[in-house]
């Protein structure tokens, strides 16, 4: 393709709104245009760069035994109240009505429109299990989209979902698309990690997250190498923590604390540690308010909270119930003397701790010397801690490290949350009815083109893992309008596009040190450049975009350079 014919402009200027990388590239670069909030226009440089992503998808996914679909945008919502998702899924479902009052959504997924679709084709055991997938665009209305391709509200997403007659067979399909994804990440030549993760509103059971990592990346995820057990912070595991030493007062005494509300202000003031403190976080929830319990050197788990608890609602308590089951204003709650109403759960890590200080339920004031068993019960005892650097690994002896990751691909196993509300069943062989077991696969395909270049860049710009690159081969022309410059591109033009290499020849009139940033900038994988000095010289310089190191060859060995270039890319 020749530049001039082609439809890419480049840019210095960054965007206020691209906080990240990936997001300042793409605008730079020519792939995407803003629209509107979290809407972008791909353009063809980006366009391309995702075609190229979406045919490894495809390739691996039909060796997965996976059949592709196209399935609507809008959906109405009748599917959406059969599976009980309508109220559920909150604001960042678009509802829209249609010119008869109709309503529907944009779909931000499909397992509704999928599980209609083959509750109406399929009703015996015998014609199952299925496997059906597409490639689509999706809309979430995120309340604040951000970082360009990875948090908008258009998107652009691989979604398979899976029928069966068995977890046995689920479970085969399940691993099976695992397996895919591995493949499609690492046909892309991405530095990723698969690991545990939370269900979140799709629901379901077993969930794994793939994990491009880069430093930039909004998911905090653990893993110990020396077990290979790796996993979101939100469903992370974390070893037995080793007990604090109780606190050295035995007998339960109230202590006035004016002014101190945090942690370490109680902890400095009482003469303890934070750890043997113990702190009391009140929620509503749709079944009541409810007393988290968790040490005060550690963070509540709000996702592992809400695990718990079930339902939709899960709110810091408002400063008049704090007041209705505590007494006091919010900051001073304890677990001795709540109101009975309240549902007290409590962090595992509780467990080997005998006494401890706490709220007193009275402003300004702290109880120290709690006694479990004499003052309290811990009662419910359940993993509500958020993982941090360095806890112990849950198996092993080994000790967790935190990183930064981008989520690029999610898989479920969904079982019947879908197919038992909305009836999508099958007949065994004994003529009994059974709601499918389901799984549901997503895949970011603009996701995870950002990610690429949030791994791959340096100051200059994109440096393109091959199999991702809208381009193979840069091909510059210095000087085009000289009659041995252009007559050399063009033959070395046409030998690479023989050989079947993507190529973009650059044969605008523009100054060299604008060709050579735009070259930079846009990353494509093997440069070759054609300019009247070196020729005069009998030379022609070749480059990888990721190193940069010049080398030079005839005219004639030219081609073949670039092809020895572009096979080590």
């Amino acid at each position: 393709m020749r530049w001039s014919q082609f439809y890419l402009f480049t840019t210095r200027e960054v965007p206020n709104d691209a906080e990240v990388v990936s997001h300042q590239l793409m605008i730079r670069a020519g792939m995407i245009k803003k629209v509107a909030a979290g809407i972008y226009t791909y353009l063809p440089f980006g366009w391309r760069s995702l075609n190229k992503l979406m045919a490894i998808v495809r390739r691996e996914l039909a060796g997965a035994q996976a059949v592709e679909l196209s399935m609507p945008c809008i959906q109405p919502a009748e599917l959406w109240v059969d599976s009980g998702r309508w109220k559920k899924y909150g604001k960042e479902l678009l509802r829209i009505k249609d010119r008869h009052e109709r309503e529907f959504c944009f779909g931000p997924t499909h397992e509704e429109v999928i599980t209609d679709l083959v509750r109406k084709d399929v009703s015996s055991y015998r014609q199952l299990p299925k496997n059906l997938y597409q490639i689509g665009t999706k809309f979430r209305d995120e309340i604040r989209p951000r970082f360009g391709l990875m948090r908008g509200r258009e998107f652009l997403m691989k979604d398979g979902y899976s029928f069966h007659a068995s977890r046995t067979s689920l479970d085969a399909t399940y691993d099976d698309y695992a397996a895919a994804y591995r493949r499609i990440f690492e046909a892309c030549q991405l530095d990723y990690i698969m690991v545990d993760a939370d269900t979140g509103s799709i629901g379901g059971s077993d969930s794994h997250e793939f994990m491009v990592v880069a430093a930039t990346g909004e998911s905090a995820v653990v893993r110990d190498r020396a077990t290979g057990y790796a996993a979101n912070v939100e469903k992370a595991v974390i070893g037995a923590l080793t007990p604090p030493a109780p606190t050295p007062q035995t007998e339960l005494t109230e202590i006035a604390t004016p002014g101190k509300t945090t942690v370490e202000e109680v902890a400095a003031f009482l003469g303890l540690t934070p750890d043997q403190i113990v702190k009391t976080l009140l929620f509503e929830t749709e079944k009541g308010v409810v007393a988290a319990l968790v040490r005060g050197d550690r963070e509540l788990n709000e996702v592992k909270l809400l695990n718990l608890v079930g339902g939709l609602q899960l709110d810091l308590a408002r400063d008049e119930v704090v007041r209705e089951v505590t007494g006091a204003p919010p900051g001073f709650a304890g677990p001795v003397g709540l109101a009975k109403s309240v549902r007290i759960v409590a962090d595992v890590s509780l467990a080997g701790v005998t006494r401890f200080a706490c709220g007193a339920n009275k402003a300004d004031a702290h109880f120290v010397g709690v006694t479990v068993g004499r003052d309290l019960e811990l009662g419910e005892l359940h993993d509500l801690t958020l993982a941090v650097e360095g806890d112990p690994a849950p198996t092993g002896d080994g000790r967790l490290e935190l990183f930064r990751g981008i989520e690029v691909g999610h898989i479920f196993k969904l079982g019947t949350v879908y197919s038992g509300p909305m009836g999508c069943t099958y007949t065994d062989d004994a003529g009994a009815d059974h709601p499918m077991e389901m799984g549901c696969y997503g895949l970011g395909i603009g996701r995870t083109v950002a990610a690429a270049i949030e791994q791959n860049h340096d100051a200059n710009g994109i440096i393109w893992p091959r199999p991702l690159a809208p381009f193979e081969v840069l091909l510059v022309a210095l000087n085009p309008q000289d009659e041995t410059v252009r007559t050399e591109a063009e033959r070395i033009y046409g030998e690479l596009c023989a050989r079947g290499i993507d190529v973009l020849y650059d044969d605008r009139d523009e100054r060299p040190g604008v060709k050579f940033n735009d070259a930079d900038l846009i990353g494509v994988p093997v440069r070759v450049v054609v300019g009247a000095r070196s020729l005069a010289e009998g030379k022609i310089e070749l480059s990888q975009r990721r190193d940069r190191e010049k080398v030079l060859v005839t005219p004639g060995e030219a081609v073949g350079k670039a092809l020895e270039l572009l096979a080590s890319a």
